[in-house]
């Protein structure tokens, strides 16, 4: 069985792996390539393979940087299966249909800034092969094994998302086992996460390779103080949070604060159209085994709507998201995108930072160079939209919100699989995360390399 490294090697993004035996062919992940226009313009590179070769895709789990370029490849002509578990399969519908808005959008603002004609730049794809890709998606489930000849597939709980999932592809005599993107365990909602069980070789990602999360106890505790202070002092909390997971997340946590009384009830404002699609896939899943925790299971049973508690609302319309404005803090307005390089949570930055009573939490990666990371770093001032901004604000970053695994969880993840790996590929992850991970891997007597992008490796 040969192994192609076609995307997150020596990257975080752009996961996308090849497998072939035997004359036939197998993807692992077809994601988008994400950072600045640089890295980015990877995406619109051809494919590297015959796309018609191609017998089946595997999707790990459904964000952007795992399946952001799947809709291009069925735009290329790939007309097989992509597989994926079910709740995979809802999320990227909505998330690949917000990416091509983002990149419509993007697009517009280039085409004004050269002059350009509408028809002299095409986006990567079209809904339209949006709705092709999801008809041509099957869904999988755990631990049931799927035959792709000469392939057998089998999914794991990755316990990092919702659905998310890792892999292990056997051929030939041989198994590989694909991490996908490993969870930040335990955490609320999802399941933690499976270990494999024996394989020859294994790619596991690094993102947090060489770093240690806060203790998942502790940032409960914080979000309630933190709460609770601005509050008192009458000012708005803001939260820029990813749509999927640290939403959800936020919402479960924020549910028990408020039903048990140890935050003031203040409207809390969900102001993501996004978010809450992506609430709506989560409330579909609630009850379901396969893909929930037992607690949270006992929660809903118990009759607490989790997802719905007093003084929370959602606003999808811009007209909402501006009445939002009108309501006197005290507050809670959790906005994205969480890295606050788009969205509505720009809006909300450009009212409250200013205010010395309120306070911004960041419970997110913030990219160098990033507003974000700019009000982090201690900036008194940051531009959004092009107005300069006085930040005046108290700011905290809760670091235990991440849906990634830490260094520790990695090697977890790692031991499981160490009496039997011949070798161990570390993918999807900054240069310093990945040898942090490698060297760590290796004093634990793991054979553990960094693949190159294009690599192509012998598995025997």
């Amino acid at each position: 069985m040969k192994l192609t490294f076609l995307g997150g090697a020596e990257s975080v993004t752009g996961s996308n792996y090849l497998l072939e035996h035997g004359g036939k062919y197998i993807l692992v992940d077809c994601g988008m390539f994400q950072g600045d226009e640089t890295i980015e313009q990877k995406n619109a590179e051809a494919f590297s393979f015959d796309v018609s070769n191609i017998d089946a895709l595997c999707i790990t789990h459904a964000h952007i940087d795992h399946i952001g370029r799947v809709p291009l490849l069925v735009k290329k002509g790939y007309t097989g299966p992509i597989y994926s578990t079910a709740p995979t399969k809802d999320e990227a519908y909505e998330l690949l249909l917000d990416a091509h808005t983002l990149m419509v959008n993007k697009l517009k603002k280039q085409q004004e800034r050269l002059g350009l004609a509408e028809d002299d730049i095409e986006p990567l794809f079209d809904i339209a092969d949006i709705d092709a890709a999801m008809e041509q998606w099957h869904t999988v489930e755990y631990h049931k094994s799927l035959s792709v000849n000469p392939f057998h597939i089998t999914y794991y709980d990755a316990g990092h998302i919702l659905g998310s999932a890792s892999i292990v592809v056997e051929a030939g005599g041989v198994s590989v086992g694909f991490s996908g993107d490993l969870g930040n365990v335990p955490a609320p909602l999802v399941k933690d996460t499976e270990y494999l069980p024996v394989v020859n070789y294994a790619l596991v990602e690094s993102t947090y390779g060489g770093r240690v999360h806060p203790p998942m106890n502790e940032r409960k505790e914080k979000l309630h103080a933190i709460i609770e202070e601005t509050v008192t002092a009458g000012g708005t909390v803001l939260i820029p949070a990813f749509a999927m997971e640290r939403t959800q997340e936020l919402l479960y946590e924020l549910n028990e604060l408020v039903e048990h009384d140890r935050i003031p009830h203040v409207p809390i404002f969900i102001d993501s159209p996004l978010a809450i699609k992506m609430t709506s896939v989560y409330k579909k899943y609630l009850n379901n085994p396969a893909f929930v925790d037992s607690e949270t299971r006992g929660l809903v049973k118990s009759g607490d709507e989790i997802f719905n508690f007093p003084g929370l609302d959602f606003t999808v319309t811009t007209e909402e998201s501006k009445k939002i404005n009108s309501v006197l803090p005290p507050k809670v307005i959790i906005a994205g995108s969480g890295m606050s390089n788009g969205g509505r949570v720009l809006h909300h930055e450009l009212r409250y930072l200013p205010d010395p009573q309120s306070t911004i939490i960041f419970v997110g990666y913030q990219p160098d160079n990033s507003v974000g990371r700019q009000i982090i770093n201690g900036a008194k001032e940051v531009t959004i939209m092009g107005d300069v901004v006085q930040v005046r604000a108290r700011v905290e970053v809760l670091g235990g919100y991440s849906a990634h695994a830490d260094q520790p969880l990695l090697m977890k993840w790692i031991s499981a699989i160490k009496g039997s790996v011949k070798t161990l590929f570390v993918v999807q992850g900054d240069v310093e995360e990945q040898k942090a991970l490698c060297e760590a891997a290796r004093k634990e007597g793991v054979h553990a390399v960094i693949p190159k992008a294009g690599e192509e490796i012998e598995l025997v």
